[in-house]
C-alpha cells in the first residue's frame, strides 16, 4: 500500500474532459434512446457517490492490469453496467473514463 493510501485521507479530485463526455453520452442515450431519464438521474448519483466513496483510499484497490505501459496505473471502479477508471497523482485522484463494462476496455483506455 503506498504512503498516500491511510485511513482519513482524501485525495482532491479532477475529472479529464473525457470522462465528462463519456458520462454525458451514456446519460443521453439512457434518457433519450432508452426514454428512461429518472435511470439516467439514478446512475450519475450512483457514480458521484461511488467516487467520491473511493477518493478517500483510491489507492487500496487492485491495479488494472492494463496491456499499455503508463506513467500512472488505473484502477477502476464498477458501478451498475458501467466501468470507471482513474489513476492517482500524487494526492489527486484523476477520474478518466466511464465504459460500458461488456466493450473491450483494453481498447479504450
Amino acid at each position: 500500500m503506498s504512503g498516500n493510501a491511510f485511513p482519513g485521507k482524501r485525495y482532491h479530485l479532477r475529472y479529464l474532459d473525457l470522462f465528462v463526455e463519456d458520462l454525458g453520452k451514456i446519460v443521453d442515450y439512457i434518457s433519450h434512446e432508452l426514454e428512461n431519464p429518472a435511470a439516467a438521474d439514478k446512475l450519475v448519483n450512483a457514480v458521484e457517490e461511488a467516487i467520491h466513496q473511493r477518493s478517500s483510499c483510491a489507492e487500496a484497490f487492485e491495479q488494472y492490469p492494463s496491456k499499455r505501459d503508463r506513467q500512472y496505473p488505473y484502477y477502476r471502479i464498477y458501478v451498475q453496467n458501467y466501468t470507471i477508471f482513474y489513476v492517482v497523482i500524487g494526492d489527486v485522484m484523476e477520474v478518466r473514463r466511464i465504459l460500458y463494462s461488456r466493450r473491450d476496455l483494453n481498447e479504450h483506455i
